[in-house]
């Protein structure tokens, strides 16, 4: 799959994006919400088994640059079903690179794939629920203080889905 946004390329992960991914994941305020940043191998070993192994991930590259920016988990949950999350460099946030290649995915997701179902969920209320609600997904619960956050804090989980039916729906 390679998608093509007006400022994106979405393609699988390569070898060669290491560094450009360790730049995301290395990054504590960008890991905030998920996990503790990684170190380059803990990296590399993510980037080999999961994003090319598993080819459980899709990289957002700058078109012009060529330059990786941002991570999307684009995963099959079971027949039908996909999940989809989002870590971009914080370098480019609030730019709207996220929404814009999110939507592109979703938008093969249930063009071309047919999937009934892609879902979401983050610790993070605010950004993360903001664009989960601008891509369309409907709340489909809060699962209170359901985990602990990289401070060891006990948080909320907020869970989003967008079922083939609402994508439909939306786009007459």
């Amino acid at each position: 799959m390679q998608l093509r946004t007006q400022r994106l390329t979405v393609r699988p992960f390569r070898a060669d994006d290491l560094g450009d991914l360790f730049e995301i994941f290395g990054d504590a305020e960008t890991m905030r919400n998920c996990e503790p940043a990684y170190d380059l191998e803990k990296t590399r070993d993510f980037l080999e088994k999961f994003c090319i192994g598993r080819n459980g991930a899709l990289a957002a590259e700058l078109t012009d640059t060529r330059k990786v920016i941002g991570y999307i988990l684009f995963n099959a949950l079971e027949a039908g079903v996909y999940e989809i999350g989002w870590f971009f460099n914080r370098g480019y946030w609030r730019q709207g690179y996220a929404y814009e290649s999110c939507a592109a995915v979703l938008q093969f997701a249930f063009g071309e794939m047919h999937l009934h179902k892609v879902m979401a969920e983050a610790i993070d209320a605010e950004k993360s629920v903001r664009l989960m609600e601008k891509l369309g997904m409907r709340r489909e619960g809060i699962q209170r203080s359901h985990t602990r956050d990289n401070d060891g804090n006990w948080v909320d989980l907020y869970r989003y889905g967008l079922l083939e039916s609402d994508w439909e729906n939306a786009r007459c």
